[in-house]
């Protein structure tokens, strides 16, 4: 069963497509956004627990490894890192839905070739 698809409804779906569109490149902006300021506070963050690291040693009387300072300084920042996570998700999700819609922008636009193809041949 086939259903009959207008030129109107096809322009009325392009028009709601265009809004979710720029609403969906606004959230990405604002993820985007929040990704990369957490990233810099998790980056300050390691770098500020690892300077502080520098010159202490462990209990045992030797220095720390860079291993081991990098470990504790993770640690240390565990709560940043898991930040960046979600954030870094949201990101994703985010270019997900903007490739889904610009994915439903193309099949849009390939129907209403059709439709007006097939309004010609009539």
């Amino acid at each position: 069963m086939s259903q009959v698809v207008t030129p109107q409804q096809i322009e009325s779906r392009l028009y709601v497509l265009s809004k979710e569109v720029d609403v969906a490149h606004q959230e990405l902006v604002s993820c985007e956004m929040s990704y990369y300021t957490a990233v810099a506070d998790y980056e300050i963050g390691l770098a500020k627990s690892r300077l502080e690291l520098a010159g202490r040693s462990s209990p045992t009387g030797r220095n720390y490894t860079v291993g081991e300072r990098e470990d504790i300084a993770l640690v240390a920042n565990a709560e940043k890192h898991m930040v960046i996570a979600a954030e870094e998700a949201k990101v994703k999700a985010s270019r997900a839905n903007v490739q889904r819609l610009q994915t439903q922008v193309k099949i849009a636009q390939s129907m209403s070739a059709s439709v007006r193809a097939s309004m010609e041949l009539s």
